[in-house]
């Protein structure tokens, strides 16, 4: 009974994210669904995304945390439209949540939505929330075992972001390594060595957006 009641639960999510994609493709909106651990970066990572691309590209933050606005602040003070939902504990947001907020949003003007899930490697993975892509960031100071340990997250996403590239002479994470075992699990995904401190591999970030953006709208364009 409670593998039947998870496939109704992923059932009904997956019936939502589908209007949810089929909203965003009918106003030409890339949707990314940002995943990490706490403290894996991903709000910095979206500081200094906001703070370089505002001026080119339309775009939109949904944060999902499980108490604080704390992250929403963060992302204010780049003048990019903010939305905070709250989990009140729950570990990843889901498509119903975000579907409940999107009136919140201009998306006739809008190129870029990011939607910063809540810090956890399992349980965001299997959720959609009517995204395009997903993508993984992975702090260094995390370990190189992660990818194995949770390997969903990275079978799901299309890049994985691993970040504080900084700090890599003072610990032992094997770059090599969790290469292998992010591309045996994802033959496919991209990988990014970045570090939004010293900003080392943020522009390879920065073009594989706007690829990625350029590209929905040239699909949605090309239907009409």
């Amino acid at each position: 009974m409670e593998i039947q009641v998870m496939e109704d639960i992923l059932g009904r999510n997956d019936q939502l994210a589908s209007e949810n994609q089929m909203l965003f493709a009918k106003r030409g909106v890339f949707v990314l669904n940002l995943m990490g651990s706490p403290g894996s970066g991903k709000t910095s990572l979206l500081e200094k995304t906001m703070a370089a691309l505002k001026d080119n590209l339309r775009m939109a933050v949904i944060e999902g945390d499980l108490f604080t606005s704390k992250d929403a602040d963060r992302i204010a003070k780049y003048d990019v439209p903010v939305i905070q939902i709250n989990t009140s504990g729950g570990c990843h947001l889901d498509a119903a949540m975000v579907q409940k907020v999107l009136q919140e949003l201009d998306l006739e003007n809008l190129d870029l939505l990011v939607v910063e899930n809540v810090g956890n490697l399992v349980c965001p993975a299997e959720f959609n929330v009517g995204e395009d892509v997903k993508a993984v960031v992975l702090s260094i100071t995390e370990g190189d075992d992660k990818p194995l340990k949770y390997p969903l997250i990275f079978k799901e996403s299309a890049i994985a972001v691993l970040n504080k590239v900084d700090l890599l002479p003072y610990t032992n994470f094997d770059m090599a390594a969790a290469k292998k075992d992010i591309t045996s699990i994802h033959p496919a995904i991209s990988v990014l060595e970045v570090s939004c401190t010293s900003s080392t591999g943020v522009e390879a970030w920065y073009d594989w957006l706007k690829e990625k953006v350029a590209a929905k709208k040239m699909a949605v364009n090309a239907h009409g």
